[in-house]
């Protein structure tokens, strides 16, 4: 493969990943690789870098996918640095023996001490070669796991070891101690990455990535999300709110026009003799709406839910006041848990905690909810009230209510439904996506770039 192939590959790797990489830019990043040769693997990757990668969640998936087309070395590094202590060894897997185990964790034990990272990266190659091997492979199927070394090595039961070396007779330090846990999960990075590596050599780049690299944070379908990625969501939301805000409580440019200001257009009159050419109005007060958001709960959106109440959590500064209802077969008002100052991760447990009083049956009815909430909530909507829905509209051929549904859109200023299912799945089995679609703008909304779409696209 020549060096123009690897580049149109990686090129294309990272667009499939999500990335948005443009022709242009690709062609900034070949010339920004001539400028600095390919002497220096990490300037590579830094020219790459600059050119290519436009935001900071995209970085983790860039640096995967270049490990993986510019690899740090070509074949198996262990037997050269054992060669001296074991002359005239075939290829083939380190030994992998009680001693050698114990030598091993030895070895980590001091790296981790002194936290030297190239000693860590040489570590970690080590390691996949005497313990990650799956045996029973032939010659050009070897295969790696980086299950079997963290289960043979244990680093985490090596912490303690590292701190008595550096404590010695001292107290248990925290800080020292977030420090050599921060190493070892370096060390395990670094021993996926070697794994990684070696896969591409033998079953090729394109199919480890296409198998191993995780979607950038923007595309992570919110029901897929694990809870590592909701924190990450959750630093997302915000500045997306507050445009969601902004742009909910724009005015058109000809109401933003307050009344007449009959002195400023007399004096602007002086320079054309007399004549007022240009009127001149007092500016308008600020002012921001209020907002409903009625949120499914139900299991089958779980996740979804947990992104939708943080995003609620996000936008309660950005309006004059955010009222919140949950909702599985019965509606539940929520608005009291959103107050300013409130932890985030303690509000999500209470609101998942009392989830229950959102459901009388255990099963979603759509239709009952926005019977319940328009009975019980009569006053919530108004010409200064916007609508937001959250859920699948999955109501288990159940009524749906859609006069009552109209009525509401009626009463609101602005409705939309954000719905979590792709669009491909509306109208099928017991979604009702099509009938509420045809009452209010329903809009896709898998992940965060979709919300960034929709905030970006209100009128």
């Amino acid at each position: 493969m020549t060096l123009l192939d690897r580049h149109l590959s990686f090129v294309e790797a990272l667009r499939s990943a999500g990335l948005p990489v443009s022709l242009s830019e690709g062609l900034d990043a070949v010339h920004a690789v001539q400028a600095l040769g390919l002497s220096d693997r990490e300037t590579l990757r830094s020219a790459y870098a600059a050119t290519l990668v436009k935001r900071q969640p995209h970085r983790p998936g860039f640096d995967h996918l270049f490990d993986l087309y510019f690899p740090a070395l070509v074949g198996d590094p262990g037997h050269a640095a054992h060669e001296e202590e074991e002359p005239g060894r075939s290829d083939g897997p380190l030994p992998d023996g009680p001693q050698d185990l114990a030598r091993f964790r030895e070895t980590l034990v001091e790296a981790l001490g002194m936290g030297d990272p190239d000693a860590l990266t040489l570590l970690a190659r080590e390691a996949v070669q005497r313990f990650g091997m799956i045996r029973g492979r032939g010659p050009g199927e070897q295969r790696w796991s980086s299950y079997n070394v963290m289960n043979r090595v244990s680093p985490d039961e090596l912490v303690g070891k590292v701190l008595q070396g550096l404590l010695g007779e001292l107290d248990d330090d925290p800080a020292l101690r977030r420090l050599v846990e921060a190493q070892v999960r370096a060390f395990e990075g670094m021993v996926d990455a070697e794994v990684r590596r070696r896969a591409a050599e033998v079953r090729g780049p394109e199919h480890v990535a296409r198998y191993t690299v995780r979607k950038s944070i923007d595309q992570v379908d919110f029901t897929a999300a694990r809870k590592s990625d909701l924190e990450e969501m959750r630093r997302e939301i915000a500045p997306l709110a507050r445009k969601l805000a902004a742009r909910v409580n724009r005015h058109k440019a000809s109401k933003l026009r307050g009344p007449l200001d009959f002195r400023r257009t007399v004096r602007a009159s002086v320079s054309s003799g007399g004549v007022p050419l240009e009127t001149h109005h007092r500016p308008r007060r600020p002012s921001r709406t209020d907002l409903v958001v009625l949120c499914d709960v139900s299991g089958s959106v779980a996740n979804f839910a947990n992104f939708t109440l943080m995003l609620v959590f996000a936008l309660r500064e950005n309006f004059n006041r955010v009222r919140a209802f949950t909702f599985v077969d019965e509606i539940h008002e929520v608005t009291d848990q959103f107050v300013p100052g409130a932890d985030p991760v303690t509000t999500m447990a209470s609101l998942a905690a009392s989830a229950q009083h959102a459901t009388l049956w255990g099963r979603t009815n759509y239709g009952r909810a926005f019977t319940r909430f328009a009975e019980r909530h009569p006053d919530a909507l108004g010409p200064k009230v916007n609508l937001l829905v959250l859920g699948d509209a999955r109501s288990n051929y159940s009524d749906l209510a859609t006069d009552v549904v109209e009525q509401l859109v009626k009463d609101s200023r602005h409705a939309w439904w954000l719905n979590p299912e792709s669009t491909r799945h509306w109208g099928t089995g017991d979604s009702a996506a099509r009938e509420y679609g045809s009452l209010m703008p329903m809009v896709e909304c898998r992940n965060l770039k979709q919300l960034g779409e929709f905030v970006h696209d209100l009128a």
